[in-house]
């Protein structure tokens, strides 16, 4: 759940970001994992899903490194997107259940708010449902029209 004030608009990086709409100090908590808000799949709940939602998770959900589940932001938090130089990053935690993002340096208002995907998604296992999705609907890439859709 996001826990800083945001906003989504179009991003100069890819499609729809998250945008600071309020001064995030570094150090600050922008996004926790919590349960009964934000959710958490297994393989097998994905695949069953309708062919639409199937694409949603593909485009959305993360794979957790901690628990191995399938991970969606309720909020607006599935609008981070990724960089290499990242103005936040997510970490795991013993005392937390899930990955806690935080600000890696001053984030101002205005700003987009970027994170490392490498730092939380587990998508490189070759036993990730992803795989399977982008076979299945045959999926190109980013630009597939079925996954532009769902912005």
């Amino acid at each position: 759940m996001l826990l800083v004030k945001n906003k989504i608009a179009q991003s100069k990086i890819h499609g729809i970001g998250l945008f600071a709409d309020e001064f995030i100090p570094k150090g600050t908590e922008i996004w926790r994992f919590t349960p009964g808000f934000d959710q958490k799949f297994t393989r097998e709940q994905i695949l069953n899903f309708p062919d639409l939602l199937q694409i949603y998770a593909y485009k959305y959900c993360w794979r957790s490194k901690k628990s191995g589940l399938y991970c969606l932001s309720s909020d607006n938090g599935k609008y981070f997107n990724h960089s290499d130089d990242p103005n936040a990053l997510s970490e795991y935690r013993d005392n937390e259940e899930e990955v806690v993002t935080v600000a890696v340096r001053d984030i101002q208002i205005g700003e987009e708010i970027l994170d490392n995907y490498n730092s939380f998604d587990d998508d490189k296992n070759e036993s990730n449902v992803f795989n399977d999705i982008v076979e299945k609907f045959r999926l190109e890439d980013e630009l597939d029209p079925r996954l532009k859709s769902l912005s």
